[in-house]
């Protein structure tokens, strides 16, 4: 699933290539697209047609585009799930195999399509925050802001980190304490900070977990450097380009493959219906805590 450098990548398309103009026309293909919207795609098409689209906004793995400019109190989400693209298209493009939701705009330029193939990922128009200026939507105003945005406090992240009771890979997983890390960002913050996924987080000091913060920002903010990560043709930006930042991967998806740091075989453990990958020697095993 796209995690925040992935989603930033498809934001900065977005706003460069949709905002300030006027949707013309919507069509929705297919209404899992738009399961979200309450009152159905019938709905979904008359909020947009005829709106002006603001500059696109991210909060973790959620974006959105507020409708009218700011204070109008509507904007357009989108969540990618597992294989959801947003592409800008020129209208004279085949249309795409698992093609859900279209965007005609005003001007006659390019085309803005939601492209699913789990049709997992959805698009709806909803209400936003009153007064926010960036059009936070109601849905999502709960989540956590995330470790690029200028007005994350790092040091309320380190306290209620520690404060929490529970491992500290659910803790980096956890959108309401920090959002936009998944996986994959996890496991890479985890290596470069020397913690294994299941240390307790009560026994994380706070300079570890300033420095595993630190990590996940200057992990995520590499991969957005190159595109983000992919492992297939699912995750590509607006323009339909892949990311490359799979080969710059330390942990992640290197079972068996020695570590970068001291040549011991990456492991991977089942974790929670996915996998963890973690060096065994620079990532001990917590020891338990306590004895009876």
């Amino acid at each position: 699933m796209p995690e925040l450098p992935e989603v930033e990548v498809v934001r900065r398309g977005l706003a460069n290539w949709v905002a300030g103009r006027t949707v013309g026309d919507v069509q929705v293909l297919h209404p899992r697209a738009v399961r979200r919207q309450p009152a159905g795609a019938a709905d979904f098409t008359a909020r947009l047609t005829g709106t002006t689209l603001g500059t696109a906004q991210r909060r973790g793995k959620y974006l959105w585009v507020p409708l009218g400019g700011s204070g109008t109190g509507f904007s357009l989400i989108g969540h990618l799930g597992m294989s959801g693209q947003l592409l800008v298209q020129d209208p004279s493009a085949p249309d795409e195999t698992h093609l859900r939701v279209r965007l005609r705009f005003t001007d006659g330029g390019r085309e803005l399509r939601f492209v699913d193939q789990r049709t997992f990922g959805g698009l709806a128009v909803e209400e936003a925050e009153e007064g926010d200026p960036e059009g936070t939507p109601v849905s999502i105003a709960h989540i956590a802001r995330d470790p690029l945005d200028p007005r994350f406090d790092d040091a309320a992240f380190v306290a209620a980190l520690r404060a929490r009771r529970t491992t500290v890979k659910r803790a980096l997983l956890d959108q309401t304490l920090i959002s936009g890390v998944g996986n994959i960002y996890a496991d890479e913050a985890l290596w470069r900070s020397r913690l294994h996924y299941d240390r307790p987080t009560a026994t994380v000091t706070r300079p570890q977990a300033a420095l595993l913060l630190a990590n996940a920002r200057d992990v995520m903010t590499a991969a957005l450097a190159v595109g983000g990560t992919s492992f297939d043709s699912l995750y590509v930006n607006v323009n339909g380009e892949s990311g490359y930042f799979s080969r710059d991967l330390d942990a992640y998806g290197r079972e068996h493959e020695p570590c970068r740091r001291c040549g011991t075989a990456i492991r991977r453990a089942a974790w929670m219906n996915r996998s963890s990958y973690f060096c065994p020697r620079c990532q001990p095993v917590p020891r338990p805590r306590g004895g009876g």
